[in-house]
């Protein structure tokens, strides 16, 4: 699921470090730092514009160095984004609508893109990451693995949140996604919420926090937390708007949330 706020955003500076694993079906491996041994992992799910745009690269780069693991990106679009990257502008702040005439250039960007939107719809996605979390398990015999996802990976996250599959998700900015699939997770879950987000509306986020607080006290439950990033709207955790020193400060903090989550989830 896509929207005109994911064809939104910026470049982070930087080049990846890491390599295109062609024995993990085209997954991007950021490293654990040299002399480290990687006895668990975090899997990164992208946006709609997959691993083309550097920045989710980048972003795993930072984990594996920071987190001491490896960091894999899946690449769940088989070479074929939602998005094509020249389709990025600048992201609105909070409080700004959408034109018309934004509306209009992305039904057009989308439009060529149906057959893409199809072949990579979330039932297709799950089974290439489901494959890939298989692998790695089997090869590199993690003991745990985490996953962050933004966007479209975020709502992947909600949905593998209940698989078992994984150990740990956090769930920034995400996509479409049902509150039932909120009620199945079963794993310590992160939430990084934009301040205001047409896809995770307050309802739905107010909903899905109350059904993780019910559960204090009973058997199925897990560690959680929602932390709401202030002047933020849909994607600014994956695409931060660069000449905004807001919207980097968010950034960056979505990101420290994520590792903290997971140093204390996972290591």
């Amino acid at each position: 699921m896509s929207c005109p706020n994911c064809a939104k955003g910026d470049f982070l500076p930087g080049e990846p470090t890491g390599s295109i694993r062609s024995d993990f079906q085209n997954a991007y491996l950021a490293p654990a730092p040299e002399g480290d041994s990687s006895s668990y992992a975090v899997l990164l799910l992208t946006d709609a514009f997959g691993l083309p745009l550097k920045n989710c690269k980048i972003m795993a780069d930072e984990m594996a160095k920071r987190l001491q693991c490896d960091v894999w990106i899946s690449d769940y679009f088989n070479g074929r984004p939602l998005i094509p990257v020249n389709a990025m502008t600048l992201p609105d702040k909070p409080g700004v609508k959408l034109s018309t005439w934004d509306w209009i250039k992305f039904f057009f960007t989308v439009i060529p893109n149906i057959p893409t939107f199809i072949s990579n719809r979330p039932s297709v996605t799950d089974r290439r990451v489901e494959s890939l979390i298989h692998s790695l398990k089997e090869k590199k015999k993690y003991k745990s693995i985490g996953a962050v996802g933004y966007c479209f990976g975020g709502s992947t996250c909600v949905r593998f949140g209940g698989t078992g599959l994984v150990d740990s998700v956090v769930v920034v900015h995400p996509g479409k996604f049902s509150l039932d699939q909120v009620k199945a997770i079963k794993v310590p879950t992160a939430w990084a919420c934009a301040e205001e987000d047409m896809w995770f509306p307050d309802t739905l986020r107010s909903a899905a926090e109350a059904e993780f607080a019910s559960r204090k006290g009973k058997d199925n439950f897990v560690e959680y937390e929602f932390k709401e990033y202030k002047g933020t709207t849909h994607g600014f955790a994956s695409r931060p708007n660069v000449s905004i020193p807001e919207a980097i400060e968010a950034h960056k903090a979505a990101l420290d949330q994520t590792i903290e989550w997971f140093k204390k989830t996972l290591a």
